[in-house]
């Protein structure tokens, strides 16, 4: 590996803890540059090396966002702990489920969601007095943190734009705020797929840990930026990169 090979996996890691400081979506970034650095690597190899430079970066995300926003930690803590042992089961069985099967569902769920936003400018943005029931706050735990955990083991793309929606749908919160929980969970998700991908091989620790660096320095950025700059900075990015990432997927799923 050359010095523009790592110069390019740095770069790739920043730009991606950044997006994911933000609003999720930042392995579409680093682990397509990670098949073309590596393509003598089986893909299971890249998932696992993503995922150390991934939990270093939405744990630092998670740890700024935790001290300036309100969290929920009677949601919050239940859907993380869950959030560890699927996406582990999630990774298990990564291997025997061909991810042709999840980008038409994934591209459509995107789809939606960047619909949901575009027609309802208010939705995240503004804060709304609303009574939440105990049944949606269960909800809110058993789909973070089960759900999108398992997702997120299996193949993950999106996990953290998932994870804002159902926070914004489910508990009425704004998008910074619910970006801040998104990152705890994810940490957690990404914790669970990283033991499994660790104990299957399937990891470059070396590389890893260097390109967390990169990721833990755009994490920092792009939290201070979205804490800075609130709710309606997060809804821009926010329909920017479910663009990007339905634009990637559909070349995946028909190029």
């Amino acid at each position: 590996m050359d010095v523009f090979d790592v110069l390019g996996l740095l770069l790739a890691a920043t730009a991606a803890g950044w997006v994911d400081a933000v609003v999720g979506g930042g392995g579409l970034l680093l682990i397509p540059v990670l098949l073309l650095t590596f393509p003598h690597h089986a893909p299971a190899t890249a998932l696992g090396t993503n995922k150390v430079a991934a939990v270093m970066g939405t744990a630092t995300a998670a740890y700024l966002y935790q001290r300036r926003a309100r969290l929920d930690r009677s949601i919050l803590l239940p859907a993380a702990a869950l959030a560890v042992p699927s996406s582990a089961l999630g990774a298990l069985c990564a291997a025997n489920v061909p991810t042709g099967y999840f980008r038409p569902v994934v591209m459509a769920l995107l789809v939606g969601v960047a619909l949901l936003v575009a027609v309802k400018p208010s939705f995240g943005v503004r804060h709304i007095e609303a009574a939440v029931t105990r049944r949606r706050r269960i909800a809110a735990v058993l789909l973070a943190g089960v759900g999108i955990g398992f997702y997120d083991g299996v193949f993950g793309p999106g996990v953290g734009t998932f994870l804002i929606i159902t926070f914004t749908s489910l508990l009425a919160t704004q998008f910074l705020e619910s970006a801040a929980m998104a990152k705890v969970v994810n940490a957690s998700s990404n914790l669970g797929a990283l033991s499994v991908f660790a104990w299957q091989g399937n990891v470059l620790w070396a590389l890893g840990m260097g390109m967390a660096v990169g990721n833990i320095a755009g994490a920092v950025l792009g939290s201070r930026t979205a804490l800075k700059r609130g709710s309606g900075f997060v809804r821009v990015v926010l329909v920017v990169v479910v663009v990007g990432m339905v634009t990637k997927l559909a070349f995946d799923q028909f190029a």
